[in-house]
């Protein structure tokens, strides 16, 4: 490692001399990036590239679902083109129904024949931006999306369900019978009967449960040691039905390592129990104002958002004292942007969309580098879901009855879905570094790094995705490979005319992928990587 440091340090070094130099000369790159095809780090799994439908605003009801009588193009009342995007970006898991939601959620109320479901108050009603939407389906749930469409929704799209059960409000038995109803064998219980009943005999086979939802906070305000308890209690005996379940204990709000280690302590302590698959981790990057925003307040959103790379390494060196076998993986179920509600977030945004929001390059790049960190952390990171899905806090989607749009986030998960079941390798970055200034224009004492992504290795492709944070300066950049030869490289670079930049129903490309020019020459790969950018690269090995 100090060999490493020293090495990235003298590049960052040199870099400093030639940033006066023309980009795209001869003259020698300003960055440089290390990749080390023989280091390999784990196989990343697919489902970090996950997602979150929580029954909140606009998500569900005129995002999801729009009914089976709707003149909006649906499958039994999924938005079809919802489903279509989803599946060409190949969404491996999406989670729901919260979230908060989850905690006030009552199975038993979204099964069954939908217009026998009872109508039941929503958990955000009571929110400052929900008071003005009278009984609309976002204050009042009619429960017409339950349990069966939201397997309906997942089937359609090519994802694996991931439920968060109640565990605040519902007692232990109700998340057996749960389980039971998705799970049971054809014809075996009064619960598969009515799945049945309500057109699937066969089970759903669901593997991911969460078991409770911030029990910190609105999911039962527990300490530790209470929801330890709870834990326990839910699944103790839980039936597998031959499954597999993979239970999802839940973790800490940003980096509270105590909670994670005084949870463990009781359960993995002196009378442990089976150890979850997964510990919940929630990072959300707050912010004022999702259009309105200066140069110091993207690079502010950067920094704060990059302390997810900080939450997984010291929550998973606390897991290691007591998880020395490394069974419990890390689920970041709750990340991304999310600024104050109501004031000028785009006309796309619909009032019933609660914390809707308009989505600029300046989320495409957290995400993006969020994504990233957990391409670096392979061996950490089983699973994401990114918060939320459409009509929300930094959704890939917005919609508004037949009206339709892909965010840039959207494009950031189409250029990262080569990752997916790749091999993680390490891969060093070395660029000049960019000094963060305070809202006086002065400078701050903090920094932000100048590059950064990740790489995966399949057969003989290379995958590399990169992230230019600066927003007026282009990195002229060389990439070498260890362990192998390049022969050919393409890129694919998403970016827009400042970092503002965003889509709407009107303008629904104004930031979408472009092709651009990578060179290969003398057994390296040179690029550009311009302002403000998310770039993928595939180099042929």
């Amino acid at each position: 490692m100090l060999r490493r440091d020293f090495a990235k340090t003298a590049v960052m070094a040199g870099g400093a001399l030639v940033l006066g130099r023309r980009l795209g000369s001869q003259s020698a790159a300003d960055s440089r990036i290390e990749i080390a095809l023989d280091e390999p780090i784990a196989t990343i799994a697919p489902e970090i590239y996950g997602h979150f439908t929580e029954n909140l605003g606009g998500v569900i009801y005129d995002g999801v679902w729009v009914g089976e009588n709707s003149p909006v193009p649906n499958v039994g009342g999924i938005r079809r083109a919802l489903v279509e995007k989803l599946r060409a970006i190949h969404a491996p898991v999406i989670r729901w129904p919260g979230g908060c939601f989850a905690d006030s959620y009552d199975w038993r109320d979204g099964v069954g024949p939908r217009d026998k479901r009872p109508r039941r108050t929503n958990f955000w009603v009571g929110s400052a931006e929900q008071h003005h939407l009278g009984n609309g389906p976002q204050a009042f749930d009619p429960n017409q999306f339950g349990t069966d469409e939201f397997v309906h929704f997942c089937r359609l799209a090519g994802a694996e369900p991931y439920f968060a059960a109640n565990l605040r409000s519902l007692p232990a038995l109700q998340f057996d019978r749960w389980v039971e109803y998705c799970n049971s064998p054809a014809g075996s219980t009064a619960a598969a009967d009515l799945r049945a009943a309500s057109g699937s005999p066969q089970p759903y086979d669901v593997r991911y449960w969460g078991v409770g939802n911030e029990s910190w906070g609105c999911g039962g305000n527990f300490t530790p040691e209470e929801y330890a308890a709870e834990y326990r209690r839910f699944t103790s005996w839980v039936p597998d039905y031959g499954v597999g379940l993979k239970l999802i204990a839940s973790g800490p709000s940003s980096d509270d390592v105590d909670w994670t280690t005084r949870f463990f302590d009781n359960i993995l302590g002196s009378r442990p129990i089976t150890a979850p698959f997964g510990w919940s981790v929630h990072n959300y990057t707050f912010g004022k104002d999702a259009l309105k925003f200066d140069a110091n307040e993207a690079y502010a959103t950067f920094k704060k958002a990059f302390s997810t790379e900080k939450i997984i390494v010291d929550n998973w060196a606390a897991l290691g004292v007591y998880d020395t076998k490394r069974r419990v993986k890390l689920v970041v179920d709750e990340y991304g942007d999310w600024y104050n509600g109501g004031n000028n977030l785009g006309s796309e945004v619909s009032p019933a969309d609660i914390f809707g929001q308009q989505i600029t390059m300046r989320d495409a790049i957290v995400t993006a580098f969020t994504l990233d960190i957990f391409n670096r952390h392979a061996d950490k990171v089983a699973l994401g879901a990114c918060a939320q899905l459409i009509n929300c806090i930094n959704a890939l989607f917005l919609a508004h009855g037949d009206q339709f749009t892909v965010t840039p986030n959207y494009h950031v998960f189409d250029l990262y879905a080569a990752h997916q079941g790749g091999q993680a390798v390490r891969a060093e970055f070395s660029a000049p570094t960019l000094n963060l200034m305070d809202t006086g224009g002065k400078p701050a004492p903090a920094s932000f790094w100048g590059l950064n992504g990740s790489a995966s290795r399949r057969g003989a492709t290379l995958t590399l995705t990169v992230v230019n944070p600066h927003l007026t300066e282009a990195r002229d950049t060389e990439v070498a490979i260890r362990g192998a030869r390049p022969t050919a490289a393409t890129a694919r670079v998403l970016t827009g005319p400042d970092i503002h930049a965003h889509n709407t129903f009107a303008a629904p490309d104004a930031v979408t992928p472009r092709a651009a020019t990578a060179v290969v020459s003398s057994g390296a790969v040179r690029f550009t990587f311009p302002a403000a950018s998310v770039t993928q690269l595939t180099v042929a090995l």
